[in-house]
C-alpha cells in the first residue's frame, strides 16, 4: 500500500499510542500523516480481531478518506443498499432504500471484516512503529512529558500518551481517578461471516429478523480480502440471557437451534451453515458515560473511552472520530504558534469539549436501544414491532443521519 506523504509539521511530537485496535491505530495514522513520531504498543503478541466484521457508516469512511484509506475500505468493503426487517417467521415488515441517506450525506456506509479493516489499519501504520506483546502498567506525566511504564521493565518517554486499550482498558481509571466499572447491557451476541448466498439473503440487503425480544441480522460485507474473493455475510444471533451463562464453542449451533426454533427458514439455514471456528460468542457490556477524557499530556479514545453496545454500529466510528479529532486539535494549535506543551494542553481541551457530550449521547442511545431491541421492558419492544410493521424508512434513516452528521466531518 502506498502511504500518502506526510505534510511538515511545525514541531513533531513524539506521540505513544497505548492500543493496537481500530482507534489507536486511527490515531496513530493520523499522527503520522501529520509529521509526528508515533509508536504503538500492543499487550497481545498477534493481532486477533475480536468479531467477525463490523459496520462502518459514512461518518467513520470519511475518516478513513481523510487518512488515506478510503478506496481501499471501500474496495474490500460490502455494497449495502437496502435495509430490510423482518419478523422471525419471515413477514415482511419494512424494506427500503439507503440511497437517499447515502446521497444526502455524500457516503456510503462499508461493512467490512474486521480483520481486514484492522490490517489495512497496520500496514498503513507499518509494523516498524508497532511493539507487540508488551503491556502498559501505568504512566507518569511532568512539566516536560509523560512516561510510560511496562511490566517488562521498561519505560517510554513521549509528548503525549493516547490511551486505546480498549473496554477493557487498564489505564481508564487512573485518567479519570475513579474505578470504571464495565456495565452488562443484557444480551449475548454470537457473531460470524458466510459466504453470500441469496437463499440467506439479498446480496445488498440488511436482512434484520426480529422477534420474541431476540434479532438476527445479515449484512453484506464485500470479501474482506479473503483470499478466493468470496463475498460474504456478517451475520450474528442476539439473545437476551443472564450474565455469566456458559460458553462453549462446540455447543454454539445446538443452542442457536434451541434459541431460534420456530424462526424463518434463511435463519434455520444460517445456523446450519456458519462454522463455529470462526464464531465469537460476546456478553454485551458498556461503560457509563465519562465526564473527561483528557489528563494533563494524556487522552482516552475508542472503546477505552465510551465502550458501548453496539446497536447503533458506532463503535468503531466513534474511535476513528475521536483519532482525527485528536489529530487535527493538537495540529492546528502547533500551526497557531504554541509551543509544544501549550499546543497539547489547548490540543487536550478541545478535544474534550468535542468529544465529551457527543460519545457520552450515543453511549446512552445505544443503551436505549438495546434494552428496546431486546426486551428490557416487554411493552416497549412490542410496540417497537408494531411501528416497524408501518414504517417506510424515514423514521430510520433520520436516526441514522443524526449520528452521522453531528461528527467533525459533517
Amino acid at each position: 500500500m502506498s502511504r500518502p506523504t506526510s505534510p511538515t509539521s511545525p514541531t513533531a511530537l513524539d506521540v505513544l499510542v497505548i492500543g493496537a485496535g481500530m482507534g489507536g491505530l486511527s490515531a496513530a495514522l493520523a499522527f503520522q500523516r501529520q509529521g509526528h513520531r508515533v509508536t504503538v504498543i500492543e499487550r497481545v503478541e498477534a493481532i486477533r480481531p475480536v468479531g467477525a466484521a463490523i459496520s462502518l457508516w459514512p461518518n467513520g469512511v470519511k475518516v478513513m478518506h481523510r487518512l488515506g484509506l478510503g478506496e481501499t475500505i471501500e474496495h474490500l468493503s460490502g455494497n449495502m443498499t437496502r435495509m430490510r426487517y423482518l419478523t422471525h417467521t419471515g413477514e415482511p415488515l419494512t424494506d427500503f432504500s439507503l440511497a437517499p441517506l447515502f446521497d444526502e450525506v455524500g457516503q456510503r456506509a462499508c461493512p467490512i471484516a474486521r480483520a481486514a479493516l484492522q490490517q489495512t489499519l497496520f500496514d498503513a501504520v507499518g509494523a516498524e512503529h508497532i511493539q507487540l506483546g508488551r503491556r502498559c502498567l501505568d504512566y507518569a506525566q511532568d512539566d516536560e512529558g509523560v512516561t510510560a511504564h511496562f511490566e517488562d521493565g521498561g519505560r517510554q518517554r513521549a509528548d503525549l500518551l493516547v490511551i486505546a486499550d480498549g473496554t477493557h482498558s487498564r489505564l481508564r481509571s487512573k485518567l479519570v481517578g475513579h474505578p470504571v466499572e464495565r456495565q452488562y447491557v443484557g444480551y449475548v451476541n454470537w457473531n460470524v461471516r458466510v459466504s453470500a448466498d441469496e437463499a440467506l439473503a439479498p446480496a445488498a440487503s440488511w436482512d434484520q429478523y426480529v422477534g420474541d425480544a431476540k434479532r438476527v441480522s445479515l449484512m453484506p460485507m464485500g470479501t474482506g480480502g479473503n483470499a478466493a474473493g468470496t463475498q460474504e455475510y456478517y451475520c450474528f444471533f442476539d439473545v437476551p440471557l443472564p450474565v455469566g451463562t456458559p460458553n462453549d464453542a462446540s455447543r454454539y449451533r445446538a443452542e442457536l437451534r434451541e434459541h431460534f426454533a420456530g424462526w424463518a427458514a434463511p435463519v434455520h439455514a444460517l445456523i446450519e451453515r456458519f462454522d463455529p471456528d470462526r464464531m465469537a460468542r460476546v456478553e454485551i457490556h458498556d461503560i457509563p458515560p465519562l465526564d473527561s477524557l483528557t489528563a494533563p499530556r494524556v487522552a482516552l479514545l475508542g472503546d477505552a473511552a465510551h465502550g458501548m453496545a453496539p446497536d447503533l454500529g458506532q463503535g468503531g466510528c466513534q474511535a476513528m472520530e475521536d483519532a482525527w479529532v485528536l489529530a487535527r486539535a493538537v495540529q492546528d494549535a502547533l500551526e497557531d504558534g504554541a509551543a509544544p506543551a501549550a499546543a497539547i494542553a489547548t490540543a487536550l481541551d478541545h478535544y474534550d469539549a468535542a468529544r465529551v457530550d457527543r460519545v457520552g449521547d450515543i453511549v446512552s442511545r445505544a443503551r436505549k436501544r438495546a434494552a428496546m431491541i431486546h426486551g428490557r421492558d416487554p411493552v416497549q419492544t412490542h410496540a417497537w414491532y408494531d411501528e416497524l410493521a408501518h414504517e417506510d424508512g424515514d423514521e430510520i434513516l433520520a436516526g441514522l443521519r443524526k449520528t452521522i452528521v453531528g461528527g467533525p466531518l459533517g
